[in-house]
C-alpha cells in the first residue's frame, strides 16, 4: 500500500469530522497542532495525537458494541 492511499479516510464523508476530532485531541494533549504543515512538532507529539485518537475511537466502538 502506498503512503498516499493510507492517508485517506475510508469514508470520505467523515473527513471533516476526523479533522475536528484530531484538533480536539491535540488540544486535550497540549500539542500545538496547526492547520497545514506541522514540521515543527516532534514525532512523539504527532504520534501521541494519532495514538490517542485510535484509543478514543476503540473505546467508543466498545461502548457501542456493549450497548452502553
Amino acid at each position: 500500500m502506498s503512503n498516499k492511499s493510507s492517508n485517506r479516510a475510508a469514508v470520505p464523508e467523515a473527513k471533516s469530522a476526523l479533522d475536528k476530532f484530531k484538533y480536539e485531541v491535540a488540544s486535550e494533549l497540549g500539542v500545538p497542532l496547526s492547520d497545514g504543515y506541522n514540521g515543527n512538532l516532534t514525532s512523539a507529539q504527532n504520534g501521541s495525537v494519532g495514538g490517542y485518537m485510535v484509543k478514543k475511537m476503540i473505546e467508543a466502538q466498545e461502548r457501542q458494541m456493549s450497548g452502553k
